[in-house]
């Protein structure tokens, strides 16, 4: 099938021995990086921590096997911790799995109709701002853990979570802080002093930190919430498939959810690989990703999984891990496995205080904190997206965000695009024999794209009007909407009804396409129709 063509089948060709060995060392790097991200993620959303990791062993595969991507790798990821706990919570568990299929599909159509490109037109502002909003919802999610504060059940608006925090602030549990605490500054630590730990620099960081406070944890069997006490720990092999009733009642109920999160995850995705492509010099083909991604997040929930995509930060581990096929993605999945049938008892020591530091830190790190300081740089329409969309985020909810940010900045392109639409009269002293013909004869460069934002253009030109002829010159219109031939035909008519011969001079390209369509062309006189201003002109005087 022509459209659907995974990437694998391309690297495959010429594949050798050599970069075998480097996908596996890659693969294996990014599974172990991959164990405490997924079982945290999932945590934090409000789910099993085996979820997390059965999504990262069948959704990374699949992604890998059928993904448009060389270096992408797929699973569980930080940006959907506060969509999935938000539908945990008002719809449970069951829906969210049947939310998740349904984005699946909606993911796998967007890529069946080539609508990846569309993706990249959403602003970088709406995109950093939800990106910095979601950031600081992780980091205020993992605040009861990292504190061991004696809460029930977290609720997922943002007024109400800092409420439940601020009344359970009295039940810090020292022990877990200091846990925490020491995690997040070993994190810190490593990540500064990377450069100077040469060989050493190559190891996850976080798994070091997660095996040193599990070990503390068993050893001094300290009092602390972990996976063992709060979950049993995590079965050691992968699950049966179980079939999701799926109906039509309850499929509307949770049709909002799941376009909220196939739009997060093909953002999210596209993204990912957006940024692997600068640092390995090559080009994903998007829709394939997102058909890739579709079959996934329609596979995984049969299985316990939960929404999956690109994920950032595993994608680059494996790139400065050496991998450069989707083989180390692959492979990756296979790590994970191996890790739940052999050693899945040692998860149950594992701290959650740890976990949550790993997530503030995951957090942190997403966040693209200096644009903050930038914003100064840019204009006020970019200033407010922005920030709109990180407040909404924030405190409301991440589709209105969104909703907002896209108006704004539809808003903001309009006003542009309008500003730079103009007309001007022809100069008299580029044409001195028009001045005798002055009141008579009437001619106007217009400039930009004459669209709904920009018919005041036309109206203006209306004030202006000679009493024989009027030119046109629309060499330099690049663009012209339905709303804007209606405006020129509109022109046309008041010209017609006093005795005014309308000429259209430069007409070409879209603007040329457009008025047939229109049936402009039709309307006008074989002679009114030139393909410069000189011309028109000329032709103008020779009437009068």
């Amino acid at each position: 099938m022509s459209f659907f063509h995974p990437k694998l089948l391309d690297t495959l060709q010429g594949y050798n021995g050599a970069l075998l060995s480097k996908d596996i060392l890659a693969g294996i790097t990014v599974g172990v990086v991959a164990l405490p991200l997924a079982m945290a993620f999932a945590i934090a959303s409000g789910l099993k921590p085996e979820a997390g990791i059965f999504t990262a062993i069948l959704a990374g595969g699949l992604i890998s096997i059928l993904g448009g991507s060389r270096v992408q790798i797929g699973g569980p990821a930080g940006a959907f911790i506060v969509i999935v706990y938000g539908i945990v919570e008002h719809y449970g568990v069951a829906n969210l799995l049947l939310a998740t299929i349904m984005s699946g599909v909606f993911l796998f159509l967007m890529g069946l109709f080539r609508l990846g490109t569309l993706i990249r037109f959403i602003p970088i502002a709406v995109i950093i701002g939800f990106t910095n909003g979601i950031a600081v919802l992780i980091g205020l999610s993992q605040v009861k853990e990292f504190f061991g504060l004696q809460i029930t059940k977290m609720p997922a608006e943002f007024f109400q979570a800092i409420q439940t925090l601020y009344a359970a602030a009295d039940t810090v549990n020292p022990i877990a802080l200091m846990l925490s605490s020491g995690t997040l500054a070993f994190l810190i630590a490593w990540r500064v002093f990377q450069k100077q730990l040469g060989q050493l620099s190559h190891l996850p960081g976080t798994v070091i930190a997660m095996a040193a406070a599990t070990i503390t944890t068993s050893t001094f069997n300290l009092p602390v919430d972990t996976i063992g006490s709060r979950f049993g720990g995590i079965p050691s092999g992968l699950p049966s498939f179980e079939w999701i009733p799926i109906s039509w009642g309850t499929a509307q109920f949770v049709i909002a959810p799941a376009i909220t999160l196939a739009l997060l995850g093909a953002i999210e995705s596209l993204l990912c690989a957006r940024i692997a492509d600068g640092l390995i010099h090559d080009r994903h083909e998007s829709n394939q990703e997102l058909m890739a991604q579709g079959v996934a997040n329609v596979v995984t929930p049969f299985f316990g999984g939960m929404p999956a995509t690109g994920t950032i930060a595993r994608t680059v581990t494996n790139i400065q891990s050496g991998g450069s096929t989707p083989i180390a993605g692959i492979i990756h999945s296979v790590t994970l496995l191996v890790i739940i049938l052999f050693g899945a008892p040692l998860a149950e020591n594992i701290p959650l205080a740890s976990l949550a530091a790993i997530l503030m830190f995951v957090a942190w790190n997403m966040g693209e904190w200096r644009k903050f300081a930038d914003l100064k740089q840019f204009r006020l329409p970019y200033r407010l997206t922005m920030l709109s969309v990180f407040f909404l985020t924030i405190v409301l909810d991440l589709t209105i965000a969104i909703q907002v940010g896209l108006l704004l900045a539809f808003i903001t392109f309009i006003y542009r695009i309008s500003s730079l639409s103009r007309y001007e009269p022809v100069n008299l002293a580029d044409f001195p024999e028009l001045q005798q013909y002055q009141g008579r004869i009437a001619a106007f460069r217009v400039y930009g794209a004459i669209f709904f934002g920009a018919v005041k253009i036309l109206e203006n030109i209306e004030n202006e009007l000679p009493s024989k002829v009027l030119i046109l010159d629309l060499k330099n219109v690049i663009y012209i909407d339905v709303s804007g031939m209606d405006a020129v035909l509109e022109l046309e008519a008041v010209c017609k009804n006093r005795n005014i011969n309308l000429m259209i001079c430069g007409l070409a390209h879209q603007p040329h396409e457009m008025a047939i369509r229109a049936g402009l062309l039709e309307r006008l006189p074989i002679d009114c129709i030139y393909p410069d201003l000189q011309q028109g002109i000329a032709k103008a005087m020779n009437e009068l």
